[in-house]
């Protein structure tokens, strides 16, 4: 009588085994969703410090812009062609 009662526990341990070792490998939570996660995790680092860098640069622009004059001549000049009263602009073309 007591071999049909171990023979069952016996069973359901390995079902529960079985279940756990499922999961842990495919389901929720796996392994594999675990690294997955870590790439995303340090592919959205690398992103945001490009974009922290790129952020520091403007800011820079900004407080350059608002200080002197002398960086919206520069961008009036290389990026809209423009030259100061009295100036003569000279376009050489080969």
């Amino acid at each position: 009588m007591t071999r049909p009662n171990t023979y069952w526990l016996f069973v359901v341990l390995i079902l529960m085994l079985a279940g756990l070792q499922y999961r842990l490998w495919v389901g929720d939570g796996s392994l594999a969703q675990v690294q997955d996660l870590q790439h995303q995790i340090a592919e959205q680092k690398g992103e945001n410090e490009r974009l922290l860098e790129r952020n520091r640069i403007l800011e820079a622009e900004v407080m350059e812009l608002k200080k002197g004059m002398e960086t919206v001549e520069e961008r009036a000049r290389h990026e809209l062609g423009m030259v100061k009263e009295g100036e003569t602009l000279f376009q050489i073309s080969e």
